[in-house]
């Protein structure tokens, strides 16, 4: 049996002159794959890129030190190990990503990278540098709190080190090398929910329930200024993601008014997002706050309510999902300002975590949509010929 693949299938699996194609059925579906594209990222990620910077970066943690006389170091504090691996892989792990996003983007290997515009690039690279940021922070919090007053020697402290920025060094070139649109939905994700589980975690001794959601962004709240750069960077990664989803879109949906006041409704309330943090609830932008805060209930209103029409193909099961969250927040309002039955931080709760939630899994339907009209097509086999006929999904 011959099979003739699409031009555009050619295209993406990169292929040249006559290369073999291997069809691997995985349960219901077929997968065509080249020897490149079969290579792993374990494969093409050289040992020397993640080792090379971290032994040059070890050895100017042990200059420091000796510099310093030094010769015991502890795991935690202002001049301690764990501070210099903060510091150092966030500074070489968020170059090496932004090194390797770069040289993915201009060899056209990852599909994503090479769609991402330049305005959006520092967007994605603070991004992964502030979620490497948090994690490092977690992590040393952790066995500064397990292993409390421990302190190595500089050679041991130098080997520890050395470990510590390989791996960093590995994950982020991994992640430079996998980041696809998914990722930025997760990413997103991961940021505003650990921003606000941190705000929440860090003003408990301070009763931040018994005000409102907002008080964790103000000038009475314990590290208020967390809760606040959580929101404006979830508006930049929405931002970024938005304008990624829909530039793929308009390939495949070309001058669509639908989808074009889809991605203004969502842009602004992506701005809107980024705002309510920029303006926090202190009494000098307390009215600005407020508004803010209620234009997002109107944009995610507007969004359910008019779903049905700014997007194609809509499943009948997401759009009874969104009505449901509509008639839910409709409920929750009038509990609150009717009934007097909810109060306030109960209220900003239970609209927050619907109005998140149903963004993000609008967020993934829309990648769907993109997926299927650049990597779905189909194909007409007949058996007298025994050839393979395609046609393009679109």
């Amino acid at each position: 049996m011959k099979i003739e693949l699409p031009d555009k299938v050619a295209e993406q699996l990169q292929m040249k002159g006559t290369d073999n194609v291997k069809i691997e059925l995985r349960n219901h579906d077929a997968v065509i794959t080249t020897e490149a594209s079969e290579m792993s990222l374990f494969q093409r990620i050289s040992l020397w890129w993640y080792l090379a910077p971290a032994m040059l970066s070890a050895i100017a943690f042990n200059i420091f030190f000796a510099t310093k006389n030094q010769n015991q170091i502890p795991l935690s504090g202002n001049t301690s190990l764990g501070t210099t691996v903060i510091l150092g892989g966030v500074a070489i792990g968020t170059l090496m990503f932004a090194i390797f996003f770069i040289r993915e983007r201009r060899n056209q290997t990852n599909t994503f990278s090479a769609n991402i515009y330049w305005r959006n690039f520092p967007v994605v690279i603070l991004s992964f540098a502030v979620i490497l940021g948090l994690a490092l922070l977690g992590v040393f919090w952790l066995l500064g709190t397990i292993f409390a007053g421990a302190t190595f020697d500089r050679l041991t402290s130098t080997i520890i080190f050395f470990i510590f920025e390989s791996i960093i060094n590995y994950l982020m070139i991994y992640a430079a090398f996998s980041i696809s649109s998914r990722t930025l939905v997760r990413l997103f994700t991961l940021v505003i929910v650990s921003g606000a589980v941190i705000a929440m975690a860090t003003n408990g001794t301070r009763k931040w329930w018994q005000y409102n959601l907002s008080f964790l962004g103000t000038h009475l709240a314990s590290n208020s200024w967390q809760f606040n750069i959580t929101l404006m960077f979830s508006a930049l990664i929405m931002v970024a993601l938005i304008d990624y989803i829909f530039v793929s879109l308009n390939a495949i949906y070309p001058h669509s008014i639908r989808l074009l006041t889809l991605r203004v409704l969502l842009t602004a309330m992506s701005v809107d997002l980024g705002a309510v943090g920029f303006f926090p609830n202190n009494a000098a932008s307390h009215d600005i706050h407020d508004r803010l805060a209620s234009f997002l209930v109107y944009f995610i209103i507007i969004l359910i309510v008019g779903i049905r029409w700014l997007l194609p193909r809509i499943p009948s099961a997401f759009l009874q999902m969104s009505y449901s969250v509509g008639a839910i927040l409709v409920t929750a309002e009038v509990l609150f300002k009717v009934v007097g039955y909810l109060s306030l931080t109960a209220y900003e709760i239970i609209g927050f975590t619907l109005a998140f939630g149903w963004v993000v899994l609008l967020l993934q339907f829309l990648q769907e949509l993109v997926d299927r009209g650049t990597r779905v097509f189909y194909v007409e086999a007949t058996e007298e010929s025994k050839r393979v006929k395609t046609k393009d999904l679109n």
